[in-house]
C-alpha cells in the first residue's frame, strides 16, 4: 500500500462518518480513528509496519518512491482566505517531516519574505526518515508569506508558502 492510497483511505473515512477504522493486510497494519462529527477533534491516523522477516527489503521501494515526490504542486489558496490571499498560489508540503528554511544551522534561509524565485529555485528543505528532501518552486514570483516556522514539523498538504506570481 503506497502513500496515495493511505491518504485516499483517510479522506474516504473522514467522508464516512465513521469513527474508527482498522485494516490489517500482510505487511501493514492501518487504524484511522476519528473523534466525534465535532470540527474541533482531530483526525488521529495510526500506520504501524507489522514485522516480517522481509520486512527491510519490503521497506526500501516504499523509501525510494518517497523520495522522487519533492516537486511542490501549487494551488490556489483555499476560498475560506481572506480575498486578498486569494491573489496568490499556496505552495504545499509534498511529504510528511521537519520544515527547515537554511540549508544548515549557520547558512542563510533558502528565501525571505520579498524574495524573487524562479522555477526550479529551492525554497526549503524537508527533513523525512533522516533524509533532506529539496523543495524545489514550481511557479516563479514572490515570496509574500511563509507560513511555517523553522525546525517545524508539517504535514502532507500542509501550506508552506504564500507566492504572488505576477
Amino acid at each position: 500500500m503506497d502513500i496515495k492510497e493511505i491518504q485516499s483511505l483517510i479522506k474516504f473515512v473522514a467522508k464516512s462518518g465513521a469513527s474508527e477504522v482498522k485494516l490489517e493486510m500482510e505487511d501493514i497494519k492501518i487504524t484511522i480513528r476519528t473523534g466525534s462529527n465535532d470540527s474541533s477533534t482531530p483526525e488521529t491516523t495510526i500506520v504501524q509496519q507489522i514485522p516480517v522477516a522481509q520486512a527491510p527489503t519490503a521497506a526500501a521501494p516504499v523509501a525510494t518512491q518517497a523520495a522522487p515526490q519533492e516537486a511542490v504542486a501549487p494551488s490556489p489558496s483555499a476560498p475560506g482566505k481572506a480575498d486578498d490571499d486569494s491573489k496568490y498560489i499556496t505552495i504545499k508540503s509534498p511529504i510528511i517531516g521537519t520544515f527547515y528554511r537554511k540549508p544548515s544551522p549557520d547558512k542563510p534561509p533558502f528565501v525571505e519574505v520579498g524574495s524573487t524565485i524562479n522555477q526550479g529555485d529551492v525554497l526549503c528543505v524537508i527533513e523525512a526518515m533522516k533524509l533532506f528532501n529539496d523543495i524545489e518552486s514550481e511557479v516563479s514570483g514572490k515570496i509574500v508569506k511563509i507560513l511555517v516556522d523553522d525546525s517545524s514539523p508539517v504535514e502532507f498538504d500542509q501550506p508552506l508558502f504564500l507566492v504572488d506570481p505576477s
